[in-house]
């Protein structure tokens, strides 16, 4: 099966959006094909809006983000070719490591802040950086979901008043009508609130505005000041206090955010050392296999292996976050019994 020029390895992740395959282009490089549901696909707008997205989404550059390679907005079933980043997602990572600590957050924030920078370059905004759209490669963090055609409104809201996005990292302003907010569409601020959002998650292994049904966590989002408790060091609350706060005018800039953890980043970077380091090579060799199955390897077809069962053929690939699906945990993953401190995410 072919969808644009791109051979269809394995069905990865699908969602209420659409489908995320493992495909080789032409000259057999791996990539990440999204294809859009029929239902979504016979609404003229939303084609336009994927038409304008993926324009945009094309002219974004840096090594940060997972690039937008093609995409094929008039086809039967619209679709996105889009950089395949190999490794697990952020919260994986994280569970594995354990919560980072002061000169770690600074490494994984410069790095998400470098990748915003290149995605507010193009003149768009990402709209939904959470923790299960960064995936951790051999080269650090890639910040995906830049997604084409996400139906988000100026006011962040569906017609019917759902909010349409991550709670918990939906910032304030897509969610209230307070007059002060009327000309703050989601944009680079909303971003930076998203992205204060992630690396208290990343410190603390859980969210600044708590856990529970959407309604609860948006009106804490509103009303409630962000819980930074365990946050590392006395500048880090500090400074995600300031990305969280609620007046998207008041947030630091992205320049400042990477200026900022820059000046705290160590080296190597925490990802390059055990046991995520040894992770990541786990999840390239996943990959290299289900290539070589898909060409004629282990199993001597050439066929997709199992492609109805998302998890079957691709457990644990970064990709996955994408969607918003959450891997099968590997058995030969680092463990943490109920009382340790460092399982964020269990």
């Amino acid at each position: 099966m072919d969808v644009g020029g791109y051979r269809i390895v394995s069905l990865l992740a699908e969602s209420g959006m659409g489908r995320v395959h493992l495909a080789r282009s032409a000259s057999g490089q791996p990539v990440a094909v999204k294809t859009v549901h029929a239902h979504l696909a016979a609404d003229p707008a939303f084609r336009e809006r994927f038409r304008r997205e993926a324009a945009a989404a094309r002219a974004v550059t840096g090594r940060r983000s997972a690039a937008v390679l093609d995409a094929g907005p008039d086809a039967e079933e619209p679709w996105a070719a889009i950089e395949f980043c190999a490794g697990p997602g952020l919260p994986e990572a994280v569970a594995t490591h354990g919560p980072l600590g002061d000169a770690e957050l600074g490494a994984l924030g410069a790095a998400l802040a470098e990748a915003l920078a290149g995605v507010h370059a193009a003149g768009v905004p990402h709209r939904d950086v959470k923790p299960s759209n960064v995936v951790i490669t051999r080269d650090g963090p890639k910040l995906l979901g830049f997604g084409v055609a996400k139906p988000v409104s100026a006011a962040g809201l569906a017609a019917d008043g759902r909010a349409l996005g991550s709670p918990g990292f939906l910032a304030p302003e897509l969610l209230s009508e307070d007059a002060r907010w009327e000309h703050a569409p989601a944009g680079p601020a909303a971003d930076v609130f998203a992205l204060g959002a992630v690396l208290a998650v990343a410190a603390t292994g859980r969210g600044p505005f708590g856990s529970g049904r959407a309604p609860e966590v948006l009106s804490r989002t509103l009303h409630e000041e962000p819980d930074l408790l365990g946050v590392p060091g006395a500048a880090w609350p500090w400074f995600l206090g300031r990305c969280l706060t609620r007046d998207p005018a008041e947030r630091p800039s992205v320049a400042e955010v990477l200026s900022w953890c820059a000046g705290r980043a160590a080296t190597p970077p925490w990802w390059e050392t055990e046991p995520v380091a040894e992770l990541i090579r786990l999840q390239e060799e996943e990959v290299a296999e289900l290539l070589a199955t898909a060409d004629g390897g282990p199993t001597g077809t050439g066929e997709p292996p199992d492609a109805g069962d998302p998890y079957a053929a691709a457990a644990g690939l970064g990709i996955l976050g994408a969607l918003g699906t959450v891997p099968r945990e590997k058995p030969t993953a680092p463990t943490a019994g109920p009382t340790d401190p460092r399982i964020p995410w269990r």
